[in-house]
């Protein structure tokens, strides 16, 4: 059973870096409508990131970037409704905020305003330094989120371990070091070397969660259709699965299926 500390009312961005001070991990992982948001919730879970990885789970879309403002929204609203105690962060979706520093304060001020939403999170460097200054300058947390950055996928050309190479191992340390300098409360870091996770958490004050990035970082996280086995697809290495609820339901639903199919169900006790 989880071992969170029952005492934490509500997790805030003090309480993750409170939780990195002291040397204990974070635990997080993605949520996108209210059933799924109470069950993560209550079993511990410090973080929950309304991920832009709705877009495949939820959509069935081939990449993160077709999902749309209002749809992360939509998202959003559904798991905050839900969550009594974890922090709510949400991606800010492609192409909301990378034009410029007012398009992206308008986006960020939506999720914030209209989903209840505790903080968002931003893919990107110093390329996207302003509209992250802008945000913080407006009160709205910021998460940052570096290494292998989806909605860059076709820029990228492939979704292959990044900063292997000293450039661009380099440029990461150097956007790290900028994203807590300027306030970001914390950072993703996915898919990139163990030893460079290691190495920027050990050098950052603030808490770094990771994805395919080894042990080192304050936390980890992972998608939760992907972590429970509904998405039997997905299979990168750094994924472990903690149930196989694909069969399960399958199993359960052809079960229902076949009952209907011989007037099994429903039978006289569950009828008026």
């Amino acid at each position: 059973m989880s071992v969170h500390n029952p005492d934490i009312k509500r997790v805030t961005t003090h309480t993750l870096q409170e939780l990195k001070s002291r040397g204990e991990k974070i635990s997080a992982l993605t949520a996108y409508d209210f059933s799924m948001a109470r069950v993560v919730d209550a079993a511990g879970v410090e973080l929950i990131l309304v991920g832009d990885s709705a877009s495949n789970v939820m959509a069935g879309h081939e990449t993160t970037l077709p999902i749309t403002l209002d749809q992360m929204i939509y998202h959003a609203t559904s798991v905050v409704r839900a969550v009594k105690r974890a922090l709510v962060v949400v991606d800010l979706p492609f192409g909301s905020y990378q034009g410029n520093s007012s398009e992206a304060l308008r986006s960020a001020i939506r999720i914030m305003k209209e989903s209840g939403a505790h903080a968002v999170k931003m893919e990107g460097g110093q390329e996207i330094r302003e509209s992250i200054t802008r945000i913080l300058s407006a009160g709205v947390p910021v998460m940052g989120h570096l290494g292998l950055t989806p909605q860059s996928i076709y820029k990228f050309g492939t979704y292959a371990v990044r900063a292997k190479e000293q450039d661009e191992a380099k440029k990461l340390i150097d956007d790290a070091h900028m994203l807590e300098d300027i306030g970001c409360f914390g950072l993703v870091l996915e898919k990139i070397p163990a030893a460079l996770t290691k190495q920027v958490s050990q050098e950052l004050a603030i808490p770094t969660i990771g994805i395919g990035a080894g042990p080192d970082a304050d936390g980890q996280i992972l998608v939760i259709h992907d972590m429970l086995g509904i998405n039997k697809e997905f299979k990168p290495r750094f994924l472990r699965r903690y149930a196989d609820l694909h069969t399960a339901m399958l199993e359960a639903i052809s079960h229902y299926v076949d009952d209907v199919k011989t007037n099994d169900f429903p039978n006289e006790s569950e009828a008026y």
